[in-house]
Formats: C-alpha cells, sequence, structure tokens
C-alpha cells in the first residue's frame, strides 16, 4: 500500500521487512479523527504496509511524536457523535497494541496525552534525550490515558503524574523501566529501527505467535 493512502501517515518498509510508520501532521502531530481512523485502518491488517513486514517503528514527523488531540477537532464532540467517535479513537488504539508484529516507538519531543497512549500502547519505547511524558487530562477535561500509562509504570507514579500533570523526561521513564533506552535526539529514530531489526531477524512465524502469545497473557492469572 502506498503513502498516497494516508493523509496523515507515511510508510516505509525497508529491505529488513521494518515498517517505519510516521504520524505526519506537524508541528505536534496532534491526532483528529481522520488520523485516529488511518491508525486503525493501518495497524488492524499491518501488512499494508508491504510485503514481508516484519516489525514497526513508530515516530513522529519533526520534533514532537505527538502533543495529544487535536482539541479544535474534538470541541465537534457532541451528545449525538460522541459514541462513535470515541470508537474509533478506542479501535486506533486496540489496533497499535494488538498489531500482528511488534511495534517499537521510537518518541522524541512530546509524548502527552494520546501521544503517551500511543507510545504505551507500542510494545516498547526508545526515546530521545528531549523526550517528556505526560497526561495533561485535568486541564483540558479529557480522561482516558491513565489505563494505558499503567501498562509503563506502577499506580502510584499513574495517579500522580495525572493528579498532578507533571511530566517525566525520558530518563525519568527510564529509571522506572518504562522506556529501554535513551538516545541524543537525532539517533532515536535509528536506534528504534535498530531494535526492531533485531526482531525482524528471528523467524517471522514465531514472532507473530509470541507477540498474539503475548497479547492473549499480559491480564490473565499466572496460574
Amino acid at each position: 500500500m502506498t503513502n498516497e493512502t494516508w493523509s496523515r501517515l507515511r510508510v516505509e518498509l525497508d529491505d529488513a521487512g521494518v515498517a517505519t510508520v510516521t504520524m505526519a501532521r506537524p508541528p505536534v502531530n496532534a491526532v483528529d479523527l481522520v488520523m485516529y481512523r488511518e491508525l486503525r485502518d493501518l495497524f488492524v491488517d499491518i501488512d499494508q504496509a508491504g510485503p514481508g513486514v516484519r516489525a514497526v517503528v513508530l515516530t513522529g514527523e519533526g520534533r514532537h511524536f505527538c502533543a495529544g488531540n487535536d482539541l479544535d477537532d474534538f470541541a465537534t464532540m457532541d451528545a449525538d457523535n460522541v459514541r462513535e467517535r470515541m470508537f474509533h479513537v478506542r479501535e486506533a488504539f486496540f489496533a497499535l497494541q494488538e498489531c500482528a508484529v511488534p511495534v517499537v516507538g521510537a518518541v522524541a519531543g512530546a509524548a502527552l496525552g494520546t501521544g503517551l497512549v500511543l507510545a504505551a500502547s507500542c510494545d516498547f519505547v526508545v526515546a530521545a534525550d528531549d523526550a517528556s511524558f505526560g497526561l495533561p487530562e485535568l486541564s483540558v477535561g479529557v480522561h482516558g490515558g491513565a489505563r494505558h500509562l499503567g501498562r509503563l509504570v506502577g499506580q502510584p507514579i499513574v495517579r500522580w503524574m495525572f493528579f498532578t500533570g507533571q511530566r517525566l523526561s525520558g530518563e525519568e521513564m527510564q529509571a522506572l523501566g518504562a522506556v529501554i533506552a535513551v538516545v541524543p535526539r537525532e539517533e532515536v529514530l535509528a536506534a528504534a529501527q535498530a531494535e526492531a531489526r533485531r526482531i525482524a531477524a528471528y523467524s517471522p512465524t514465531a514472532v507473530r505467535l509470541g507477540k498474539s502469545a503475548l497479547d492473549d497473557i499480559e491480564h490473565v492469572d499466572i496460574r
């Protein structure tokens, strides 16, 4: 599938089978309904990215990964359309989290609100040294990201970040085990792609089965 298919995303597949998906809505890659739909449509069937896709890197164009929702677009929600609108929001996150192949987040600049949720929906994250993670939900009146943040950090940190609006740097998130590496900004995409190529070197069947299994057992009792 070509980049002409998407108005908000760029999709590039390299010879190793690593697809780089770039959210392309600068300056801060704010997510509107169109982008939610495109993220869902791509990640629910990632083989659209090209033949032999084995892993994905999700990143943002320009200085920021994603600074949250397009609030002007969100303001068009009303009692008549809110259920449908939020359906598309949730389905985008689920499609990313349940992608058939592993997804590595390459986070530079802001990962706020929806941006943090998108990062948390990846299998793991490589952060730039200028990355900033936060949930400014109380200040904008849109809730929902705290549960996703709980995939990265424990509940005391979730609640602290939610109630105070405190943002954490890549280094602080790494200390909490939320990101696997922090690298200079100019190296973050290459570092994430290197991790994806490590995954791509394994049997694609084994990796896809493993991804499905990890998704299945994430919230299952160990017994």
